[in-house]
């Protein structure tokens, strides 16, 4: 009797541990739970992501090329257009290729992988966006001392911690995903494995994963936006005391591209992961994070090159050295 009761718990055991080691891969919903819609999306979603690999590598190129441009301001600039382009290709890439051959499954690994590359350039793109705001802030509050504050030292050492600390981030929250168990292969009700949705398929205990989001994740979302916000604090009123005729205007040019892009920025990332639960949906988070993955590293070359004089003539300069290479 002892001995069949025995047998009997170690075979539910193994058959446990073999459904949790056979998941070897989740479905994606994808952008939208209709596949006729997933259809039709793809050509749309395929052209931004084109544009925005293009935009932000003529970003790049641009700033590279023109030595007028090798400053702090455009330093970070060129790291925010890398950036936009490793998140947009670490979550849009394998959407396209799963509506395209109609086969919505990535692999537990592959998974894994694409949530490290998410989650370390989307904070990244927060890490940049506040040292961009701090540029702002030396060379308009504290000029004279721009040229030590915002040496070639400091830039490099800013640009290093931050590769490190959002490499950290990313690191910590896959190896914690990597130790839960996932009992049978589930649908992640999203575009690209985001934490969430893949919590939710779990069977382990998930609260050290959970807490960890909710610190770490807003650590990194709530510093680097209460650094812009400061920023922001001391330069308005330093423009406003600028008694030369277009002195303020001028000034404040060199920001407002800068600030449309933190609004867009924020504002989604904000509504889909802040959000209180009542008003929180899949569809609303899903829409949230395809402007933020997607929409938004499109519109920053178009709102920085279109605002800026210095990268219109810049551009300029890296389409006719471009023309005359090929002729």
């Amino acid at each position: 009797m002892k001995s069949s009761i025995l047998s009997s718990l170690s075979s539910r055991c193994c058959r446990v541990m073999e459904n949790k080691s056979s998941v070897s891969e989740f479905f994606l919903r994808g952008i939208s739970a209709s596949p006729e819609q997933q259809q039709s999306l793809f050509g749309i979603f395929l052209c931004i992501y084109l544009v925005t690999l293009t935009g932000n590598l003529l970003i790049i190129l641009a700033i590279g090329s023109d030595l007028h441009l090798h400053t702090p301001m455009y330093f970070f600039l060129a790291n925010l257009s890398f950036v936009d382009m490793g998140l947009t290709s670490s979550t849009v890439s394998k959407m396209l290729v799963n509506v395209q051959t109609r086969h919505h499954t990535i692999s537990y690994t592959g998974c894994l992988m694409q949530m490290y590359f998410f989650l370390m350039f989307g904070d990244l793109d927060s890490f940049f966006l506040a040292a961009m705001a701090y540029d702002r802030y030396v060379a308009i509050c504290r000029p004279l001392y721009y040229s030590t504050v915002m040496s070639p030292q400091v830039c490099a050492l800013i640009l290093a911690l931050c590769w490190v600390l959002t490499n950290v981030v990313a690191l910590t929250h896959t190896l914690l995903m990597a130790r839960l168990s996932f009992c049978v292969t589930g649908e992640i009700a999203h575009f690209f494995c985001d934490i969430t949705p893949v919590l939710k398929l779990s069977c382990s205990d998930t609260h050290i994963n959970e807490m960890m989001v909710f610190v770490l994740g807003g650590t990194v979302l709530i510093v680097p936006f209460i650094c812009i916000v400061t920023s922001y604090i001391h330069i308005v009123p330093a423009n406003l005391r600028v008694r030369t005729c277009g002195g303020a205007g001028k000034a404040f040019s060199t920001c407002s591209s800068h600030l449309c892009i933190v609004c867009i920025f924020y504002g989604t990332l904000f509504s889909a992961y802040l959000c209180p639960p009542s008003i929180a949906s899949e569809e609303k988070d899903i829409a949230a994070a395809a402007l933020y993955t997607i929409v938004t590293p499109m519109l920053n070359p178009f709102i920085y090159s279109l605002r800026n004089k210095d990268m219109k003539r810049a551009l300029k300069r890296l389409f006719s050295q471009r023309k005359i290479a090929s002729s």
